[in-house]
């Protein structure tokens, strides 16, 4: 048996295990599990047995396990596998579940081979994300609506409408005066007496970005102007607007302006 597994439990969300394994050799005997086990592939092919039928997971399918549903899982081919997977208590995938339909939601269904071009790439990106900095939790809530809409098990509420004028500029005046801080979605959700489902909607139509894309658009443009009259090192004033190390603010910066802060900061007037 040749295997690597790891996993990360994210401090940002408890009742979450990510894993992360490779298999060229090894093969899951029939078992189950006590929470819900989201399976993506990275690379390669599995093969999982469940409810009576085989079922391939590749690239572009998502495999869901409720609590207590056998399945096997097995290489499927001569080559290696990498799976991915999200590990969900019960309690926070009813949680995840009431916040999106916006009423209690009773989850049932058995074990299912979803086959989500969109989706299933998008879940791999957020695994890497969340293994990587903080879970970015309206990611999240994106993600698991999909896949509950997928799953024919909720429908989602309807959000009508922006943000009041009022309770945009709470927002904009908390992020101001916690810029170096980690501001989470149910943070802000709060200052407008919002759930977080409802407050991601309504600050998206508002603004035509999601809040985590709003604030790290003003965490930048505030950088832009502390390099330019600032002689700050690049890491302690990545740190002042809420980056949570250099390299993630260079690389940042990078997107949004198409140079290093450094190469920036020695522009001539």
């Amino acid at each position: 048996m040749q295997q690597q597994v790891r996993y990360y439990r994210p401090a940002a969300m408890p009742g979450l295990v990510l894993g992360e394994a490779r298999f060229s050799d090894f093969s899951f005997a029939p078992h189950y599990h006590l929470d819900y086990h989201i399976g993506v592939i990275a690379g390669g092919v599995q093969r999982q047995r469940f409810g009576g039928r085989s079922e391939l997971l590749g690239a572009g399918r998502i495999s869901v396990m409720p609590p207590g549903e056998v399945h096997t899982g097995c290489r499927e081919g001569e080559n290696a596998y990498t799976l991915r997977t999200f590990r969900i208590r019960p309690e926070l995938m009813h949680s995840l579940a009431q916040e999106i339909a916006g009423k209690p939601v009773e989850l049932a269904f058995g074990g299912a081979m979803l086959m989500a071009p969109q989706l299933s790439p998008f879940l791999l990106a957020l695994h890497q994300h969340s293994t990587q900095r903080t879970l970015p939790d309206e990611q999240l809530l994106k993600a698991f609506e999909a896949l509950f809409v997928r799953l024919n098990t909720l429908k989602p509420q309807q959000v009508n409408g922006g943000l009041s004028s009022g309770d945009f500029q709470r927002v904009r005046d908390y992020c101001y005066a916690n810029l170096a801080e980690p501001v989470t979605l149910q943070q802000l959700a709060a200052l407008c007496q919002l759930s977080q489902f409802q407050f991601l909607r309504r600050f998206s139509q508002h603004t035509g970005m999601t809040p985590h894309a709003w604030l790290t658009r003003l965490r930048l443009e505030i950088a832009c102007g502390l390099l330019a009259h600032e002689n700050k090192q690049i890491a302690a004033l990545a740190a002042a607007v809420g980056f949570y190390d250099q390299s993630h603010f260079n690389r940042a910066f990078r997107q949004a302006y198409g140079v290093t802060p450094s190469v920036y900061r020695s522009a001539k007037a």
